[in-house]
């Protein structure tokens, strides 16, 4: 592993500028996506949020660099528990789930499965509102292809409604508008 970017985004904080630079680094030198890969899906390790963090800004604008590391990122998803690293995660899942939408082979059938069932476990448990919000939108886009999800994502979004925040009530009022529309 690079030891100077890993060092680098260990000592990091979360403000902007910083994650622009690290990801600016690796759109530079694009073979540190291997050692920046590593270091967020190596949830042991005590920093890999903020290695999350800037691989969230990467993929935003390189959705397609996750390809050749898609097996090991859906095997590491049920891993991730720190609240930093699911929220950045999760909205790699929606990237992902996108891209598989409108490729239609960005995913296997096994990782569609994996990313499904996590981003479920994702909205039904602990996880902070940002991140069920992207779990949501990651279900939309799966449920295009997969029948099931939508019945079962209705039920989830209507259920947890009077439990959560007005945020989390304005993205599961968007979804399922967007259900609806889609059905």
């Amino acid at each position: 592993m690079n030891q100077a970017l890993y060092q680098s985004i260990a000592k990091s904080t979360a403000h902007r500028p910083i994650r622009d630079y690290h990801a600016a680094l690796v759109f530079e030198n694009p073979p540190l996506l291997d050692d920046l890969m590593r270091f967020a899906l190596d949830t042991q390790d005590q920093n890999h949020h903020k290695a999350c963090w800037i691989l969230e800004l990467v993929l935003e604008k390189n959705t397609e660099w996750l390809a050749p590391y898609l097996d090991g990122f859906c095997e590491t998803l049920p891993q991730f528990k720190h609240d930093g690293a699911v929220r950045s995660i999760s909205k790699i899942c929606q990237f992902a789930a996108t891209r598989h939408q409108k490729t239609k082979h960005f995913l296997s059938d096994a990782q569609l499965k994996t990313i499904t069932e996590v981003c479920f476990d994702w909205l039904i448990g602990e996880a902070k509102v940002a991140s069920k919000a992207y779990a949501m939108r990651a279900l939309l886009q799966n449920g295009k292809t997969e029948s099931w999800i939508y019945p079962e994502l209705s039920v989830v979004l209507e259920m947890g409604y009077s439990q959560h925040s007005a945020a989390y009530q304005a993205a599961a009022k968007e979804i399922l508008k967007k259900i609806k529309v889609l059905k």
